[in-house]
């Protein structure tokens, strides 16, 4: 080996990200990462370790009633995962060879009696739709009080999470 000879820079691919809102959805191949912000929305991503695909979405709501001739809308957890089946039936996958997480569901107002808890509601959700199509759920950051930046990278199928916890400090003693 010479030491000696000159250094040449490695080409390291640059990895691309999207960006993903409320009511998104994508699936696609490393490198690539898949960013959201979540509040009492739901984020679910899938993972193949072995071929680096998979995706995510981004719901608001459990479901709604949805005619045959409406469009699938990611706004809604049961046409999310209509999508992940989609894609996962695209890319010659069977769903039981992804590694899911889950993340969301958060309490935006946790000083407010709110009669609906649409966090929970989305969280239980997710999690019925992932054990209906035998997906394992390796991990969850779901529930608390606050929002969730978070981003999910193909390559590794690692998630990185900030959690702003919007609990407020009890000062006098009482809850």
């Amino acid at each position: 080996m010479n030491l000696d000879a000159p250094v040449r820079p490695v080409a390291v691919p640059q990895t691309a990200q999207v960006f993903l809102t409320a009511g998104e959805f994508h699936f696609g191949a490393a490198p690539l990462q898949l960013a959201t912000l979540l509040g009492s929305c739901v984020t679910v991503t899938l993972w193949h370790p072995r071929r680096l695909i998979g995706g995510m979405c981004h719901f608001l709501v459990p479901r709604r009633e949805r005619n045959s001739d409406m469009a699938l809308d990611g706004h809604f957890a049961d046409e999310a995962f209509a999508l992940f089946d989609q894609a996962l039936l695209r890319s010659n996958s069977h769903p039981a060879e992804f590694q899911a997480k889950l993340f969301g569901g958060g309490d935006m107002f946790p000083d407010l009696r709110m009669s609906i808890d649409v966090g929970t509601l989305n969280i239980d959700a997710a999690r019925r739709l992932l054990k209906q199509r035998g997906i394992p759920l390796l991990a969850e950051h779901a529930g608390g009080a606050g929002h969730r930046r978070l981003i999910f990278d193909l390559a590794t199928g690692e998630v990185q999470l900030r959690f702003a916890n919007k609990r407020k400090e009890n000062t006098n003693g009482q809850d």
